[in-house]
């Protein structure tokens, strides 16, 4: 899918464009054109993000270029109500309402082995009877790696260099990558989808029915007790053993998920995700993701969706964040790949060992 275009800016109207996005870098729409690279071709574009992700035998054809290993699944969303307090979306309003998702592993490769993948995430499109859309992309760390989207891309050429100090020299000229790193190292592994936390760690505005607005990030925290399990032992349970698990799991019954929604308060940053908010910030259990079935993602109800963060209802909008636009029009270019890629990832059995 490719970028919207926008007709060409005249040399100066481009550089009071730039003026204005250096100095007013929360307006939401200045900031997707800023990151989508249209003032500049030297500034970072989705295509330049997207063939990032590309390894050294190529990117996955027919899948998402990251998080391209995955697996369906469906549900509903059960808000108890609380959540209008912040934002006078129907999804807030207390009631079901019916969820597709997927789990996913943070990598590039669709035959990756799940016990050598850190990350993990969720990708979520609550839909209400109003016909709007509440579409989300979680990963399971309490920070993301890096502060900016230009920051990501250096991490992606650092990764990929075959200079020996590429990484660290990465990481001396961004030390937000030492938290990460941190996490990276030190959180325990566990051996299932349903045991994970999973976080927005973007930020967002929620507006409530008096106008309002709250600067918010959001979680979703498991029901299930969380069992850490040794990286070495994990290996032992072959490359596929988190779809494995999760297919098993849901026999038992459905699996549950609380949705806490943290408000900042004044004077909060929002512009970077790599810096947690204090743990003293009031949270709001707004309701529970509920997983009723897994589906294999190959025909799956999930393999279409692109779990775009800036698809909000009525009521939630992008904040100073840069990354959601980023995100956005990276999406757009992987799915567009994808699509056209059908024949390399078949919609039939031969996909299921996908």
């Amino acid at each position: 899918m490719d970028v919207p275009q926008a007709s060409r800016p005249s040399p100066g109207a481009a550089i009071g464009s730039l003026a204005l996005i250096a100095g007013v870098i929360a307006l939401s729409a200045a900031a997707f054109a800023y990151t989508a690279g249209w003032f500049s071709p030297e500034r970072l574009t989705p295509r330049k993000l997207v063939d990032g992700f590309a390894g050294p035998s190529g990117p996955p054809l027919g899948h998402r270029r990251n998080h391209s290993k995955g697996i369906c699944f469906t549900g509903v969303f059960e808000s108890n109500g609380a959540g209008s307090e912040l934002s006078r979306a129907q999804v807030f309003a207390q009631g079901l309402y019916p969820v597709v998702g997927r789990f996913n592993l943070g990598t590039a490769d669709a035959n990756a082995d799940d016990a050598k993948v850190r990350v993990r995430g969720l990708g979520l499109m609550i839909s209400t009877p109003d016909g709007q859309e509440w579409r989300m992309a979680m990963i399971d760390p309490p920070i993301f790696a890096v502060s900016t989207p230009e920051a990501f891309h250096a991490l992606q050429i650092a990764s990929a260099s075959k200079e020996p100090d590429a990484m660290a020299k990465f990481a001396d000229a961004h030390p937000e990558f030492a938290a990460f790193g941190a996490w990276a190292t030190s959180a325990p592994w566990t051996g299932s989808y349903a045991e994970e936390r999973y976080n927005s760690l973007n930020s967002f505005i929620f507006t409530d029915m008096s106008g309002n607005d709250h600067a918010v990030r959001w979680s979703l925290a498991p029901a299930a007790q969380p069992v850490p399990v040794p990286p070495a032992d994990l290996a032992k349970r072959g490359p596929d053993f988190l779809e494995n698990e999760i297919m098993e799991r849901i026999k038992s019954g459905p699996l549950r998920w609380t949705m806490a929604v943290t408000v900042a308060n004044p004077g909060d940053q929002t512009a970077d995700p790599s810096k947690a908010w204090s743990e003293d910030r009031r949270s709001v259990e707004v309701g529970a993701l509920i997983v009723h079935e897994i589906e294999p993602e190959w025909d799956g109800p999930c393999r279409d969706i692109n779990f775009d963060p800036t698809v909000l209802p009525d009521g939630m909008r992008t904040s100073d964040d840069p990354f959601p636009a980023a995100r956005s029009s990276a999406y757009r270019v992987s799915y567009d790949r994808r699509t056209a890629e059908e024949k390399d990832y078949p919609r039939t059995a031969t996909g299921s060992s996908q």
